[in-house]
């Protein structure tokens, strides 16, 4: 004997696709869907619109007990009853149309890339990590400082360095234009063989014709600050132990042209690695500067009193003023003004440090700086107006100001700064 099938309640639209039925239909002519596994209708709940209004007439998909079509002869599940009823959500339709709101919820987060398999399988047990790439997370950085997955190049530890030694401070930046930071600088302090103390600061600017720059002004700048602070302590006077420090930061650099990375990165348009110095000593009562090439160093007394540069600049501008065939602001607006006519470096032609002493009869500050800060405040007067009030107890905040005041007007060029104040103070003093 045949099963008989349940009786339904007459349906006016089919549940899946909401094609208009006729009565007895036992499939919709539309979709195909079997009417025979539709339950009875739940109890009428109102759809409510995403913005909280009731919609009239919404068409009911079929409960999640109907996620599968039943058998012909089974009878027609029963829509529990109470408020449990309430509390399960109906499954969505199969092929509702429109919008549907039956997708997989979304991730807050999506997972990232995998890492390159070649990061891992490269490193040794024990080896320091392997740099990966902080755009994509994925690629591993070459020596050069670009991400070989994306090519997105990386920040560099020297694109910005600040130091604070005792009541010395020094800031370096790459400035806006360049795409690497070839300013260097070094700060140190000892104790003199009369129980007082003396403050030392190199800055040092990478010349970008050459190989190597960085590595020129970094090696010069170790060397020297080394040197001083070392020759200071076992008593050689100031002048004296400048100069010397000067000579083995030249050694320092001459030694970089032998070495097999200069040789790998050489083109035939460049020269040796090379670089300007300019350094100072500060003790109780005595200021010494030292230079080779256009690296500046300049005198700001506390009271304004008028403040003067120290150095004479090894650099083309330097010799026609020197020479009287142009006056200052004629030689510095030639294109030709910075060419440098002294460096470290080992196709320099002449090493010839130049060194000076000053015994000033009240208290300032030295700044020691490259010419990426005093291209925007050449005039002494002009650096003395850049230069905060307080730069004798606040020299970190007061070489950020002149970073500063050289990026505000361009930072066409690296930008290194080094304040120092004098007198020396005694150990154990520092900014504020």
């Amino acid at each position: 004997m045949m099963s008989q099938m349940p009786p339904q309640a007459a349906l006016s639209k089919c549940p899946s696709c909401a094609e208009p039925l006729e009565s007895g239909d036992r499939f919709c002519g539309a979709c195909g869907y079997d009417l025979s596994a539709v339950p009875p209708p739940p109890p009428d709940h109102p759809t409510l619109a995403m913005n909280g209004a009731v919609l009239p007439d919404a068409p009911q998909g079929p409960p999640s007990t109907a996620a599968e079509p039943l058998p012909a002869h089974a009878p027609a599940p029963q829509a529990p009853a109470g408020p449990a009823a309430a509390a399960v959500p109906p499954a969505p339709a199969a092929a509702a149309p429109g919008v549907r709101f039956d997708r997989a919820p979304e991730p807050d987060e999506y997972p990232l890339q995998a890492p390159d398999p070649r990061v891992a399988a490269d490193t040794a047990p024990g080896a320091g990590p392997v740099p990966v790439c902080v755009a994509c997370r994925a690629g591993r950085v070459d020596g050069d400082g670009y991400c070989e997955n994306c090519g997105h190049a990386q920040p560099r530890e020297r694109d910005h360095l600040e130091q604070e030694f005792g009541p010395v401070a020094a800031v370096s930046d790459r400035g806006l234009r360049h795409h690497r930071n070839e300013d260097a600088f070094a700060l140190g302090r000892t104790a003199l063989p009369d129980g007082t103390h003396a403050t030392v600061a190199i800055v040092c600017d990478g010349v970008s014709s050459a190989t190597r720059p960085d590595d020129a002004s970094l090696a010069a700048s170790r060397t020297a600050c080394e040197s001083l602070v070392a020759a200071l302590a076992h008593g050689t006077h100031p002048q004296q132990a400048m100069h010397d420090a000067i000579v083995a930061a030249a050694r320092a650099v001459d030694a970089l042209a032998a070495e097999p990375a200069t040789a790998r990165e050489h083109t035939p348009h460049q020269n040796a690695p090379a670089c300007t110095l300019v350094g100072s000593v500060v003790s109780a009562g005595l200021l010494v500067v030292g230079w080779v090439g256009d690296s500046r160093a300049y005198w700001i007394p506390d009271d304004r009193s008028p403040a003067a540069r120290l150095t004479e600049d090894d650099s083309w501008a330097a010799q026609m003023v020197a020479a009287g065939l142009m006056s200052e602001a004629e030689a510095y607006a030639d294109e030709r003004a910075h060419a440098i006519t002294g460096w470290l470096g080992a196709d320099a032609y002449e090493l010839e440090p130049h060194t000076a002493s000053f015994k000033p009869d009240r208290p300032g500050v030295v700044v020691v700086c490259t010419d990426g800060l005093w291209n925007y405040a050449e005039a002494a007067e002009e650096m003395a107006e850049a230069v905060p009030r307080d730069a004798a107890v606040r020299p970190l905040h007061s070489a950020r100001v002149l970073v500063g005041h050289a990026l505000d007007g361009g930072g066409h060029d690296n930008v290194t700064v080094a304040v120092v104040p004098f007198p020396a103070p005694p150990q154990g003093a520092g900014s504020a």
